[in-house]
């Protein structure tokens, strides 16, 4: 018993210290997986910058067939061109239609198009159903831009990069009259092509591109909303001094986020530019050098299976392979440690749970918080999901231990549950007896050596 109270001891210990980033393998064998997306649904879409959509399973298989294929008669692609960006419509579930933004092969313009799924195959595309509704010509190969959402006004934003080079040498993104530098926000629900939402700043005989919707981008490579506030966040990949992450109501039109006339909080070339009070500042900066690149804007938590994420915003920077957050709220920066894979985007599933890539590594993983695990457990090879845990859990024993017995105690230290092993690799342990709230798990192995890590059951 004086044993089974150190361990709670060491329990409450680790309880009392903040969450632990860390990343799962979920899938691998990707080619510069640049977008994951859920179509509402158990899947996600793992979109290739070559040209494939893929479909992962919610088991962590992926389907041999790609759900949609563009040769290099339609795309280019490598670097920052290629295919970039799906979004599914809000009714697809009934419409089946999605959105591309690709890369045209020949003269490199973005092309946005439409595409219906396949009418007898929810697993693949109709690959003859491309009807396209916007090309904007680029006059460089970078900042393209890519992304593409539907935000909680069912109207799909669009990101356009200022047309590339460096610098912003034609001052595209202060330029009301050219879509580059820009969000767009277009209405897709015509019968044909698109309309203009009535209340986008530029809309009618108002002077400006009747498509934007906020200006003064340079590349914003990633943004998302936020599936419960509908708050607009932005990344947008800065120049020589900051990466940006910008915040927004989705009901803010016209905002002017200050490229180039700012670099981040920073001036960049004023000529021509406004008092520094009409344009829209970051809610964060953060320098670049020492390893940092490129901002990879990710997701606000809205999942339940890691309580410790809730309130935060998540993002990662390309070189230096580290993942940040914020508080919703506005906040300093908290840094991971390094990964690897160079972590080009992020993806979130009909659960709010969240998932990053690696562009160079090929890799999907799922983002954790590993403050729910215990180092003696992780290092011996063993790992438990999932956690938080309703029905039952599985421990994976990835090192063959001789496991014997696992025991799940409550936090007086009574015994709940003890399961007599009887596999060596997967351990699936009923759970639906214990009622809500934390437990501790001490996994005996035949020569009685204990691993322990804590569960949370729903």
């Amino acid at each position: 018993m004086k044993n089974l109270f150190q361990i709670i001891a060491l329990f409450f210990t680790v309880i009392a210290s903040s969450q632990t980033i860390g990343l799962q393998s979920f899938a691998t064998g990707f080619s510069s997986p640049v977008a994951i997306v859920n179509a509402g649904n158990s899947r996600l879409f793992v979109v290739q910058r070559a040209g494939l959509i893929r479909v992962l399973n919610a088991n962590g298989t992926t389907n041999a067939t790609p759900f949609l294929t563009l040769t290099s008669a339609t795309i280019v692609s490598g670097g920052e061109r290629g295919l970039l960006g799906l979004a599914f419509h809000p009714n697809y579930a009934t419409n089946g239609f999605f959105y591309i933004n690709y890369t045209r092969a020949g003269d490199g313009a973005t092309v946005i198009a439409r595409y219906s799924v396949s009418t007898t195959d929810p697993n693949v595309a109709n690959a003859s159903s491309e009807v396209i509704l916007l090309t904007v010509a680029q006059p460089f190969t970078n900042h393209n831009g890519g992304s593409l959402v539907f935000g909680p006004d069912g109207f799909l934003y669009i990101g356009m990069g200022d047309g590339g080079s460096g610098g912003d040498p034609n001052a595209l993104a202060q330029n009301t009259n050219s879509l580059l530098g820009k969000m767009l926000r277009i209405n897709v629900n015509a019968s044909t092509g698109y309309t203009i939402p009535a209340n986008n700043p530029f809309a009618g005989a108002i002077p400006g591109a009747d498509e934007i919707w906020a200006v003064g981008m340079r590349n914003p490579w990633k943004f998302s909303f936020d599936r419960n506030t509908g708050d607009l966040w932005i990344a947008d990949v800065g120049q020589n001094v900051s990466e940006e992450i910008n915040k927004a109501s989705s009901s803010q039109a016209g905002l002017n986020y200050g490229w180039r006339c700012y670099e981040g909080n920073s001036t960049y070339n004023t000529s021509g530019c406004g008092a520094a009070a009409t344009y829209k500042f970051p809610i964060v900066t953060y320098p670049l050098g020492s390893g940092l690149c490129s901002s990879t804007g990710g997701y606000s938590y809205t999942g339940s299976t890691y309580p410790n994420f809730q309130n935060k915003y998540f993002f990662a920077d390309y070189c230096s392979n580290q993942i940040g957050w914020i508080p919703t709220a506005g906040g300093a920066i908290t840094w991971t440690a390094a990964f690897t894979g160079n972590l080009a985007t992020f993806g979130e599933d009909i659960n709010g749970e969240l998932y990053v890539a690696g562009l160079s590594n090929g890799i999907v993983y799922k983002m954790i918080d590993t403050s729910l695990e215990t180092p003696d457990f992780q290092k011996n090879g063993l790992t438990l999901f999932p956690n938080p845990a309703k029905e039952s859990i599985v421990i994976k024993n990835a090192n063959m231990l001789h496991l014997d017995q696992i025991n799940i105690y409550d936090l007086t230290g009574k015994l709940m549950l003890a399961h007599k092993v009887n596999n060596l690799d997967f351990i699936t342990v009923p759970i639906q007896n214990l009622t809500s709230g934390l437990y501790f798990i001490v996994i005996v192995n035949k020569d009685g050596n204990n691993y322990r890590t804590k569960l949370i059951v729903n």
